[in-house]
């Protein structure tokens, strides 16, 4: 099942930036510290009273000078009722409401989603005397906050995670979720009109003719799929025009509510920073990932090519071992469904759960082949294991100390646990728990 998402829309400078790092200050969820790996700070995934959801900023997006303040407002508001399951609607306690606040409030109202009124930098107990002024919106009772100050954050927070719809952003449990993402222009439209044996997806060697994420239905060999063909990530130097900024967003969006990510990269070009950037996304999230190398049928072949640019993968994308890849031509055909049939794997692996008993005959020959680090005279010891999730598989291992489980040794009985089930495709998560922990400690 994936996050809900939560898009906070309002004015520059109403806060909204303010108020998306306290609620992501509390407690976000954990990605691991990978080098050249950043997630951009416009999203970034919450939780609160045990519900977690993905929270995205569009304060983040600043318009160019000549632009005026209502024009971004109703790009912003657009955005929000494409993506979001709920829309954090901000303004400003201290100005009072304005003709863009009505004129977004309408649009707002019109899409039938929810939508929660926030009434920021309210800092006093007493309300101001225009506060009711902001009923005439029609979008509920306003709630009155100060994000600087953190006061009645918890009853908003209340607020968006009631206005969740049951069963927000999920499909059917048999459908695979695929996203396809990468650089503009590396063929992520021409792949899925190759596997739909038509142009269902505008073509163009223009990077960035595709600004929206765009979501097809697909099966093969009775399995269903959702394609989901994501506008090309550009690097932050090339994002110039607001459009393409919000075609960052749904990018990033699509990831999160996806299963499995196909991560395509020019073989023409190589692999780049901003290939291994768009490959950390998906990492961080603990999506399936699939590397597909495409217009294969451009490159030069000699004996070893193939196999070089396999060590270049592992070289470059050393933080995703797991990835396998898949070297195709879209515009050919050569091995595109091998990439469907791969995603279909991987899928199965993020799924994927270890019997307890066989998890734990095998971490203990583990430990027997390699002694655990010990420290001062003090060696970790491993009590118990289980599997405690899946999508990505989550392993819970109870230890007497967490300071004596370094890195390596993890790393050790990861590798490990790949080599008795494989898990191809899928990052592995590892939770450590000492005695009289309880789950929600850590």
């Amino acid at each position: 099942m994936s996050k809900p998402l939560v898009a906070v829309v309002g004015r520059p400078n109403v806060g909204k930036s303010t108020f998306f790092n306290k609620v992501v200050g509390q407690r976000v969820s954990i990605v691991e510290d990978t080098p050249g790996v950043t997630r951009d700070r416009i999203y970034a995934e919450a939780e609160w009273c045990g519900v977690h959801f993905a929270l995205i900023d569009t304060g983040g997006i600043e318009p160019d000078t000549k632009d005026v303040i209502l024009s971004q407002m109703r790009e912003q508001a657009q955005m929000a009722m494409d993506m979001a399951d709920v829309i954090l609607f901000m303004v400003d306690g201290k100005e009072g409401l304005t003709a863009a606040d009505r004129e977004v409030g309408e649009m707002l109202y019109r899409t039938g989603k929810k939508v929660v009124l926030a009434v920021n930098k309210v800092d006093k107990p007493n309300l101001p005397d225009d506060f009711y002024d902001f009923y005439e919106l029609g979008l509920g009772e306003p709630i009155a906050i100060s994000s600087v100050n953190m006061l009645n954050l918890g009853d908003l927070l209340d607020a968006i995670i009631e206005s969740f719809p049951e069963g927000a952003g999920t499909e059917e449990e048999d459908t695979i979720k695929i996203a396809l993402i990468g650089k503009p222009n590396t063929g992520k439209s021409s792949l899925i009109n190759r596997l739909l044996g038509e142009n269902r997806v505008i073509v163009s060697p223009i990077a960035g003719t595709t600004r929206d994420s765009i979501d097809t239905p697909f099966e093969h060999n009775g399995d269903k799929y959702i394609l989901i063909d994501t506008a090309g990530i550009r690097r932050k130097s090339k994002v110039n025009e607001n459009i393409e900024r919000y075609s960052v967003l749904r990018a990033i969006a699509s990831i999160e509510r996806c299963d499995v990510c196909l991560l395509m990269i020019d073989a023409t070009e190589g692999i780049t920073e901003q290939d291994k950037k768009i490959a950390g996304m998906a990492h961080e999230a603990g999506k399936g990932i699939v590397v597909v190398v495409n217009k294969w049928d451009l490159v030069e072949k000699e004996t070893n090519t193939m196999n070089q640019f396999k060590k270049e993968i592992a070289r470059e994308l050393g933080f995703m071992s797991y990835a396998p890849s898949v070297f195709i031509s879209a515009l050919t055909g050569q091995r595109a469904i091998q990439v469907v049939e791969m995603a279909k794997y991987v899928s199965e692996n993020r799924a994927m759960r270890v019997p307890t008993g066989q998890l734990n005959t095998l971490i203990t020959d583990a430990t027997m082949m390699k002694q655990p680090p010990s420290d001062k005279g003090k060696r970790l010891k491993i009590y118990y294991v289980s599997q405690v999730g899946v999508n990505p598989p989550l392993f819970s291992f109870k230890i007497n100390s967490r300071p004596l489980m370094h890195f390596s040794y993890s790393r050790y009985l990861e590798n490990k646990i790949r080599e008795a089930y494989g898990f191809v495709g899928t990052s592995i998560k590892f939770v450590f728990r000492e005695k009289g922990e309880k789950d929600d400690e850590i």
